[in-house]
């Protein structure tokens, strides 16, 4: 899940009803950030809870278009690779350190405190939680000693982590064009080292750890993009998305196979390309600087909802439709839990990360300095 900078063109802190627009701002990748978002939020309430037996109700109507929703975790990374370089040009590496602490934890704490609380007290066992489970979950390092996620969600930030330390260390060294670019060539060479399959079963398990070959696609052609942004279109840049695209397909083709044996569907691999054609165009559109006039202030508003939206909506749902599908009628239950849903991400963001933002950076600049 895409987690922006506090001051790049995606970013949502401080982002109120009554600020000023921002012309420096990309508001129209809040708009892609809040369809990503709810298109997962789609996905799991539509296609994969019933599918997966984590609710009882299902939407056999809409279940042909939601299962597609997942996608949005593709156009998040791709995003990010964006974003993310761009807010740590010209900045310390202690700086973008604390950009990122700043920017995760608050939300992050709050929705997992709520994810534990509903599934211990509601879930009826469902999603048991224990307390090292969740004081693990806390740190969002729980992956390392291969401690569960308490909301099936939190994968993607483990994701996003290990790119951000790879972010911080070109921070360290000095960001430059013809770094970053080595950089991408060489992510790119490892990528196909490891798809190749050549490598030890130990090796590879840890060389996977850095290079996340499942995804690293997105990030690599995020950055790229970052690039074109910044200094204009080129033959290696071009070669970098090209090759990272090409690989986005590949690799999505492969993992709509293992959703739909997950799920005993089939997800139909033509549309699954479609769908990653377009968001390779939309983020290429936006490199180009051709989409600006498309923004809208508002954006930004939606925008800021994404990131808390994304961290509460799964197993608080599943909880909620199972509590309330055998009473509510199915459509209004769904559109009274995306409703529900925003709301719960808008207080998280007025009430904890607005205000602990601010106050957290001020705690740990010094530290970092």
């Amino acid at each position: 899940m895409v987690a922006e900078s506090d001051r790049s063109p995606g970013l949502v802190s401080g982002v109120g009803w009554n600020r000023a627009p921002n012309r420096d701002r990309l508001y129209e990748i809040d708009a892609l950030r809040i369809a990503a978002a709810v298109s997962v939020a789609i996905y799991h309430y539509v296609f994969s809870g019933y599918a997966g037996g984590a609710i009882r109700i299902g939407f056999p109507a809409g279940s042909e278009i939601a299962r597609f929703g997942y996608l949005g975790v593709d156009m998040f990374f791709l995003i990010s690779g964006f974003v993310v370089l761009l807010s740590a040009w010209n900045r310390r590496p202690g700086a973008f350190l604390v950009s990122r602490i700043v920017r995760l934890y608050p939300a992050f704490w709050v929705a997992v405190t709520i994810t534990a609380l509903v599934s211990a007290t509601l879930s009826m066992g469902r999603y048991p939680v224990t307390l090292v489970q969740y004081l693990a979950n806390l740190t969002m390092f729980n992956s390392l000693p291969d401690i569960p996620n308490i909301d099936v969600v939190y994968w993607t930030l483990w994701a996003e982590i290990r790119f951000y330390a790879l972010v911080f260390v070109l921070a360290w060294i000095g960001i430059t064009r013809s770094r970053v670019v080595g950089v991408l060539w060489g992510w790119l060479a490892l990528t196909f080292l490891l798809q190749s399959g050549v490598l030890p079963a130990p090796v590879h398990s840890v060389a996977d750890l850095v290079v996340q070959s499942q995804f690293s696609h997105y990030f690599i052609a995020g950055m790229a993009l970052c690039l074109l942004y910044r200094f204009g279109l080129s033959a290696q840049l071009a070669a970098i998305v090209l090759i990272s695209f090409g690989n986005a397909v590949y690799r999505g083709i492969e993992f709509a196979g293992k959703v739909g044996t997950r799920y005993r569907t089939e997800i139909e691999s033509s549309v699954v390309v479609a769908v990653i054609v377009a968001i390779f165009i939309v983020l290429f559109l936006v490199s180009l600087r051709v989409t600006r006039r498309l923004g809208r202030p508002w954006f930004a508003v939606a925008g800021a909802l994404t990131y808390p939206l994304y961290l509460i909506h799964a197993h608080v749902g599943f909880v909620i439709f199972d509590r309330l599908g055998d009473v509510v009628q199915r459509y209004v239950l769904l559109t009274g839990m995306v409703t529900l849903m925003c709301l719960v991400a808008y207080a998280i963001h007025i009430l904890v990360e607005r205000p602990l933002a601010p106050l957290m950076k001020r705690l740990l600049t010094p530290a970092a300095r």
